[in-house]
């Protein structure tokens, strides 16, 4: 055992020695300079934004390219940014805008065809759907002349000014011949956003300085670097010693870790996202033919309902979210959505009932065995479901504790099944080899894209092949709702059409909403001196849709040798991150891999 830690402090000092050079590479201060320093998680999937999906990434993305629109930072509602006008056609098919005049980083003028080739590249190449294709499904053509950009649907479509798709200078990426390939390291990188990315080191840092020629001004610092830890217990460390200065998307735990600390602004908002349970409810491909191992109890309706009274999600909050969390009486799409968010009241909401659960599974003919747990109603099967969680996420092994106590009472049993974000992804987006899972979303603020999730088309096709399902979910009405929303133009009826849909979710089961989970974050107060969130007021900082909290942010200069306490840092924060890394995996999977983050916490 002594030989053992004795090897495994050896790995850890010689792994620090290692990474120090090209740490301190994003570490050093440079005096008289205002930098902000970012801690992250999650590591950047990709610097090449046709590919990358992860948030951090898409996070990046935004600092560094503009858009066609943005969302307002008051409203949230589609404000302009490259695009600074645009008209529609009378039957919706046909959309022109009005492109800025702005310049790139390198100095070469923004024009449409930049927006045009971006949107026909990902219309023509299957590598480049990778991150957005879903954006550009409709599109039936995309023409540019001078600073004039048109896009014909081959449908009416709502969303058209909440395009998700960075603009990229054609100049640059038509020299590209492998998109799936193509590591978008030069550095420094041609863009048109807040911030020019000038160094990446993968699972390390990226580095972006601030782009003089932005078109809505210079930001406020001069440097914007972004850390990445491999356990957030070190990008706490790392926050509360000054070797980073914000962080977000903090666990309930981490958060109130940080109560106390003078220096430290903690940030505890409504968040964008929510937790649901997906439910196996016979999964099947585009074909409709059965894929997966499912439950047969759970293609029954009843039993879903049951299942949903017997889920105590003020419980929940309390105790597996601390408090930091709203129970979900609705759908999928988070309260602060105040436009497209819906509630079940009355007698359509379904609420903690234990007894009303074990009435429903009586009267279906589930009925209890001598050992407490129910069977099908021909008795041979009995009403045990696996419960599908992440490997690399406590709060996940937490709630999972808390669902097997709930269902017990119900006479169902659960067992917890921890996978590997990978195979995690095969069985409950592919292969359909679960019963229930933990599933999430971070939702923008136009929900088409999470609502497109349910879709019959998102399904995967015989072969395994496409897919991007949340719920295996294939339904009549909510595809003729969806269609209804892409054509309506008018907000608030369109809104009321997205209520619908989240109703029908929340009715037939294939997910069951448990709570929206807060945004948790924390910065030091003695160098960041103002940040406006997004939306500004209550809203969000690190993760937003938006770059206008880091375009806003203004901090305190570095001053000469500064260290530490939040005045430049020093390689601390990242070595603890590194040696904690080791210690806990014990020398063997941190060679093969690091590992993901839950897919639940990396998707947009």
């Amino acid at each position: 055992m002594k030989k053992w830690l004795a090897r495994l402090s050896a790995l850890s000092v010689a792994l620090v020695i290692a990474g120090q050079g090209q740490m301190a590479l994003a570490q050093e201060p440079a005096a008289g300079k205002k930098i902000v320093r970012v801690g992250a998680t999650q590591a950047v999937d990709s610097m090449n934004p046709f590919l990358a999906v992860r948030l951090i990434s898409t996070s990046v993305h935004r600092w560094m390219f503009g858009f066609l629109t943005v969302p307002d930072s008051k409203t949230l509602k589609p404000s302009p940014d490259l695009a600074e006008s645009w008209t529609s056609s009378p039957d919706g098919l046909t959309w022109t805008f009005k492109i800025r005049q702005a310049k790139w980083s390198d100095g070469k003028p923004v024009t449409a065809d930049d927006a045009a080739w971006t949107f026909n590249k990902i219309m023509t190449d299957e590598a480049a759907k990778t991150a957005n294709g879903p954006a550009v499904e409709n599109f039936e053509s995309v023409t540019a002349s001078g600073q004039d950009l048109t896009i014909k649907l081959k449908a009416p479509q709502a969303s058209m000014l909440e395009n998700p798709i960075p603009i990229m200078p054609k100049h640059v990426w038509e020299k590209v011949t492998d998109i799936a390939k193509f590591e978008a390291d030069t550095y420094p990188a041609v863009s048109n956003g807040p911030y020019i990315a000038t160094e990446h080191k993968k699972d390390q840092y990226v580095k972006l300085k601030a782009n003089p020629d932005y078109w809505r001004g210079k930001p406020k610092i001069d440097e914007l670097q972004v850390i990445f830890y491999d356990n957030p217990a070190a990008a706490i460390v790392g926050l509360q010693k000054g070797d980073i200065d914000l962080i977000g998307r903090l666990a309930p735990s981490d958060f109130q870790a940080l109560a106390g600390d003078a220096n430290i602004e903690q940030w505890n908002k409504q968040g964008r996202r929510s937790a649901y349970l997906q439910i196996n409810h016979g999964a099947t491909t585009t074909d409709d033919k059965p894929v997966g191992d499912g439950h047969p109890a759970l293609k029954d309706p009843k039993v879903r309902t049951a299942l949903h009274h017997a889920i105590d999600k003020a419980k929940l909050v309390a105790d597996v979210q601390n408090g930091l969390a709203k129970p979900a009486d609705g759908s999928i799409v988070p309260p602060m959505y105040t436009d497209f968010f819906w509630e079940a009241t009355g007698e359509e909401k379904i609420s903690y009932d234990p007894a009303a659960a074990n009435k429903i599974l009586d009267e279906a003919g589930y009925k209890k065995g001598a050992d407490g747990v129910r069977t099908m109603p021909d008795g041979k099967k009995k009403l045990e479901f696996r419960f599908s969680i992440h490997t690399d996420t406590p709060v996940e092994d937490k709630l999972a504790e808390y669902l097997t106590g709930f269902l017990k009472e119900v006479g169902i049993t659960l067992t917890t099944n921890r996978l590997d974000s990978s195979k995690f992804t095969e069985e409950t987006g592919v292969t359909g080899l679960f019963d229930i899972a933990i599933s999430g979303w971070s939702v923008n603020p136009d929900p088409e894209e999470v609502l497109a999730t349910h879709l019959c088309s998102r399904r995967p096709n015989a072969a395994g092949e496409g897919g991007g399902t949340e719920s295996f979910y294939c339904n009549p009405e909510f595809e003729k709702l969806y269609q209804d929303q892409l054509k309506e133009l008018d907000r608030p009826k369109r809104a009321e059409i997205i209520k619908q849909m989240q109703r029908k979710l929340y009715t037939d089961a294939p997910v069951i909403a448990i709570y929206y989970p807060n945004d948790l974050e924390g910065y030091r107060k003695n160098t960041i001196t103002s940040v406006t969130s997004i939306p500004e007021g209550d809203g969000i900082i690190y993760g937003g849709s938006s770059f206008w909290p880091f375009y806003t942010l203004d901090a305190k200069a570095t001053a000469a040798g500064a260290s530490g306490s939040g005045a430049g840092g020093s390689n601390t924060g990242l070595i603890i991150g590194i040696v904690a890394a080791v210690v806990v995996v014990g020398g063997a999977g941190f060679f093969l891999a690091r590992r993901r983050k839950g897919v639940a916490d990396e998707r947009e």
